[in-house]
């Protein structure tokens, strides 16, 4: 089965990058939009993640992999939202930032830029090579 990809965005003062490889696992909860929601339902066990600063930082800092397809989310009080369940790949060597990502015209239709508000986005296989690529990041 081919791997899709993703970015997920999290405040690094909420849940860091390092927080993540400390706890070796997490449940990704708390997404309140329809959109990041079906993104989240779509994702399937062994994708993989572009885990992104947001706020603070604005940049790629590593690649997460789904460990558990999603399942409800027990954080949420009413509605019906989903949780998957991610894991610390590899740390990227050096961080992509969201100015780089502006100025290459290799992303200039990344989810990221265009669905900019999304916690959950897609990300094209060309798209995520060439982050891994301008991170210097042998996987």
């Amino acid at each position: 089965m081919a791997t899709s990809y993703w970015l997920a965005k999290s405040e690094p003062f909420k849940f860091p990058w390092a927080q993540l490889v400390k706890d070796k696992r997490t449940t990704w909860d708390g997404v309140r939009n329809f959109e990041a929601r079906n993104n989240l339902r779509a994702m399937k066990k062994g994708d993989l993640v572009l885990f992104y600063h947001s706020n603070e930082g604005k940049e790629v800092v590593g690649i997460a992999k789904v460990v558990k397809e999603a399942y409800p989310d027990a954080t949420a009080e009413e509605g019906d939202w989903s949780v998957v369940d991610l894991a610390p790949f590899k740390a990227l060597a050096t961080p992509v930032s969201l100015a780089t990502i502006k100025s290459d015209k290799k992303l200039t239709n990344m989810a990221l830029l265009k669905r900019s508000r999304l916690s959950v986005v897609p990300v094209t296989a060309s798209e995520f090579e060439h982050i891994i690529q301008l991170s210097a990041t042998k996987l």
